[in-house]
């Protein structure tokens, strides 16, 4: 049995080395997906994976599959080809499109999404407490690409992405990393191993060294609010070098 969590949301989560074995990294069930919990869950590396009318579950797998920020990797072709792009970046212009698209993009091997309308919600509300950001590639008025996420101190949770058109997630991971390197933040979480993620740089950290690097990353001064100047309709062309 896992535990339950109580109606209090600043009650704290149980410690992530009770997370099961099978399926991996389920460590809790129930509570809600209030922004005081939710932030509660992140800055422990905790996130909430459950489909639409389940119960909420609360994970923390292991290992974790992170990018170092300096560590997305982008195909020398690929690159060559964001050369001559007209497409531009903006950063927290657009975050609940984004959210919504990511809940609409065909995932391989599953039916639905886990992005149901509570999830939406609930993360709609931690960006607009400053706490959740979207990074975002357009076509001029279109938006083509994305990804979102929770910041956390000098941490990114990544949550998902998805793609108009060939190359927009990819796009936007390059540069939310970019973005952030910059900072001085060196992780992006990926959450759970996939070749996909592998194949754009994407390494594995075992549970209890993520939990170390975490703690002493959260506690580091961040910026909670909009990003939305940090970008500001920069040209992709600019991640070809």
């Amino acid at each position: 049995m896992i535990p339950i969590l109580p109606a209090d949301p600043e009650a704290p989560f149980p410690a992530v080395e009770r997370a099961l074995h099978e399926p991996n990294g389920l460590l809790c069930a129930g509570g809600d997906l209030s922004s005081t919990r939710l932030v509660n869950a992140y800055r422990h590396g905790i996130f909430p994976w459950f489909n639409p009318g389940e119960p909420i579950l609360w994970w923390s797998p292991d290992p974790r599959m992170v990018f170092r920020t300096d560590g997305v990797r982008l195909s020398s072709k690929f690159r060559r080809g964001l050369r001559h792009s007209t497409w531009t970046l903006r950063a927290d212009t657009a975050f609940a499109d984004v959210i919504r698209a990511c809940a609409a993009s065909p995932r391989p091997g599953q039916h639905g999404t886990w992005i149901g309308a509570d999830m939406i919600d609930a993360y709609v509300e931690l960006h607009r407490l400053g706490h959740a950001h979207s990074v975002e590639v357009f076509d001029g008025t279109r938006l083509v690409g994305g990804i979102y996420g929770v910041a956390s101190g000098r941490m990114f949770y990544g949550e998902s992405m998805f793609s108009r058109e060939s190359g927009g997630s990819k796009i936007a991971l390059a540069a939310l990393a970019r973005l952030l390197h910059g900072r001085g933040w060196p992780l992006i979480d990926a959450q759970v191993e996939s070749p996909h993620l592998r194949s754009l740089g994407a390494e594995t950290l075992p549970r209890a060294l993520f939990a170390q690097r975490i703690t002493t990353l959260v506690a580091q001064p961040g910026r909670i609010g909009p990003w939305s100047g940090d970008l500001s309709g920069l040209p992709v062309s600019g991640l070809a070098a």
